[in-house]
């Protein structure tokens, strides 16, 4: 794709900030203006690779006094809608990662990954609310509310956010916390990137070193018993499990297993925060339902092990279609085992627990109450298959969407113009007031956007 973009050389940014700063057409330029996801293929003006907060406050200010568009960007996995044209913040190297063992709290920059915390917690026994990817950024992530492993058992990552640094909309850096500007600091654990630059993140990490964890392997002939036994099941899962069942395709390659190599699959993917044999225990309706495993994958682990068992993928197309149950009919079961085409994976997943029992203090992030979601997803490193991608996942969302909600958690929704599908009317309504008095230009628009309360 050739660039509409005029290079220009924006000699003030450069003197500005101690980070890099690429302008269309240097050297540097189209690797620093890459998201992870490649669904994307973004063009801005300039992009200032950030080492502190001055060079996020000069980036906004230079932004805003040419009047061009202004985005945010970590590791680019929620890149949701990328601005041509101007000035792309990247966060990359503002990574440091502190903890504070004997409060239990981190503190990490905006670039940090989730690898790098749960690298520096391990030694003190210490996990943070991590996704089910270690490569993802910890700030965009934990700004979108973000569900992991131990949600269950702990809640929603932005649940337990204490203290954020945010420059704001006119330039100013300021602490958000219950007792610094707190309107702000509800808004953000919830409301993405839309009320400032989160410069760096403190957050409550929890005593968890090992667990019991892993993905074992079925034939998918049971696949729909499974799933019907499942959603029983999960009524009564105890909140120091959390689990998922997955069909997916598995890819021809070396480094797969024999056994499932290039084969469909069943799936059982779990953690447990406890014995291995009250797992076992826990699990096995589920190991009946689906039949003789084909690949055993469960064992007792550290945590940093345990988190990681899904690599991180390199940069990808890649697309999803999520939706949200009360419960689960035999038509959506259908619709999950009949799928075919471009649908690499697709998982049916039990929410509810600590993120269902919210403090009252917590931020706006909705559908606490709503047990299940079925995700639908698609990969492939060929942007030119995105629109095949796009098709199949639809058609299997089309047969689900008349037994959902109709709502959505933020990390998942693909959709930048549905943004208010992910909270309650109220906490709504209350976003755009808070959007209003922070930043009533809206000039944090490149992501799921809200707009100010005119």
């Amino acid at each position: 794709m050739t660039s509409d973009v005029t290079p220009f050389a924006p000699t003030a940014l450069r003197e500005a900030v101690g980070g890099r700063v690429y302008a269309a057409g240097d050297d540097g330029y189209n690797a620093a203006r890459l998201p992870w996801q490649r669904k994307h293929d973004p063009h801005p003006a300039v992009v200032v690779e950030a080492t502190g907060p001055q060079d996020a406050i000069a980036a906004l200010r230079f932004a805003r006094e040419q009047d061009i568009p202004f985005s945010v960007q970590a590791t680019g996995h929620g890149a949701i809608q990328p601005l041509d044209g101007g000035v792309l913040l990247k966060t990359t190297a503002m990574s440091s990662v502190e903890v504070d063992a004997g409060r239990r709290i981190a503190r990490v920059g905006a670039g940090a990954l989730w690898s790098e915390v749960i690298a520096a917690a391990a030694p003190h026994g210490l996990a943070p609310l991590s996704g089910t990817s270690t490569g993802v950024g910890v700030v965009g992530y934990t700004l979108g509310g973000g569900t992991g492993w131990l949600s269950r058992a702990f809640g929603y990552a932005a649940d337990s956010v204490v203290r954020a640094h945010v420059v704001t909309a006119d330039g100013e850096l300021v602490r958000a916390s219950a007792d610094e500007h707190p309107d702000l600091f509800w808004a953000l654990r919830g409301g993405s990137g839309n009320f400032g630059v989160v410069t760096a993140l403190e957050f409550r990490l929890y005593p968890v070193s090992s667990v019991y964890a892993g993905t074992t392997m079925f034939s998918p002939d049971r696949a729909a018993d499974a799933f019907a036994a499942y959603r029983e099941w999960a009524l009564d899962e105890p909140d120091e499990s959390s689990t998922a069942l997955v069909l997916a395709q598995m890819p021809d390659m070396p480094q797969v297993p024999e056994p499932v190599r290039g084969q469909r699959v069943l799936m059982l993917r779990a953690f447990h925060l406890g014995e291995a044999s009250d797992a076992e225990r826990q699990f096995a309706p589920l190991r009946d339902a689906a039949g003789p495993p084909l690949l055993e994958g469960m064992r007792t682990t550290p945590f940093p092990d345990a988190a990681a068992m899904l690599p991180p993928p390199p940069p990808m197309v890649s697309d999803m279609r999520f939706e949200l149950f009360h419960e689960i009919p035999d038509e959506a079961i259908a619709a999950v085992v009949e799928a075919t085409g471009n649908v690499a994976g697709i998982e049916l997943r039990h929410w509810g627990g600590e993120m269902a029992r919210p403090s009252e203090d917590a931020g706006p992030i909705g559908h606490r109450d709503v047990p299940f979601s079925i995700v639908v997803a698609g990969m492939t490193p060929d942007r030119e298959q995105a629109d095949a991608i796009e098709a199949d996942l639809e058609a299997v969302a089309a047969k689900l969407r008349p037994h959902s909600t109709g709502g959505s958690f933020l990390n998942f929704l693909g959709d930048a113009g549905k943004t208010a599908d992910a909270y309650t009317d109220a906490d709504y309504r209350r976003l755009t007031e808070i959007k209003a008095a922070y930043d009533p230009d809206n000039v944090f628009r490149a992501n799921h956007n809200i707009p100010p309360q005119s």
